[in-house]
């Protein structure tokens, strides 16, 4: 992990299964994820997290791809977030902690990020969270393994 690694991009969506859009910041609640996204309330799914790293790699492969084009709901950098082991516990900005409880995903079929944006890295790369401590978080802060 490097020594700075914060949150690129909070991002929301009102249904599921499509890119979402970016927000300046959010409020994130035990039992919902993100205030307000599509998303929220999914148990083990309350919160998706993937690296600015990995959609560098989907650009590099010439696709036209950013933060929230994946449908995750925090962009990362500077966090290895598919080396994070299960139930290690990472705190956003200044209060927020979550709990990482899934590393990648299936696919639906067809999947629709795969349709948009012409190939999928969250079902490799994309991990997943439980919100164990509610707070606000905003682009820019800071992110810390407290484990």
């Amino acid at each position: 992990m490097s020594a700075f690694a914060k949150i690129v991009s909070i991002n929301i969506s009102n249904c599921k299964g499509v890119r979402k859009s970016p927000a300046s910041e959010a409020v994130l609640s035990p039992g919902q994820g993100i205030a307000g996204d599509a998303h929220g309330g999914d148990g083990l799914r309350e919160l998706s997290l993937l690296a600015v790293e990995s959609i560098e790699k989907m650009k590099d492969k010439g696709l036209s791809v950013g933060p929230g084009d994946f449908a995750e709901n925090i962009t990362t950098e500077g966090l290895e977030l598919v080396n994070l082991s299960l139930g290690t516990s990472l705190k956003l900005g200044k209060e927020a902690i979550v709990r990482i409880s899934k590393i990648g995903k299936e696919c639906h079929k067809p999947c629709a990020i795969k349709a948009q944006a012409g190939e999928c890295v969250m079902p490799t790369e994309g991990v997943f969270a439980e919100v164990t401590l509610g707070g606000r978080i905003a682009a820019g802060d800071t992110i810390q393994i407290i484990d």
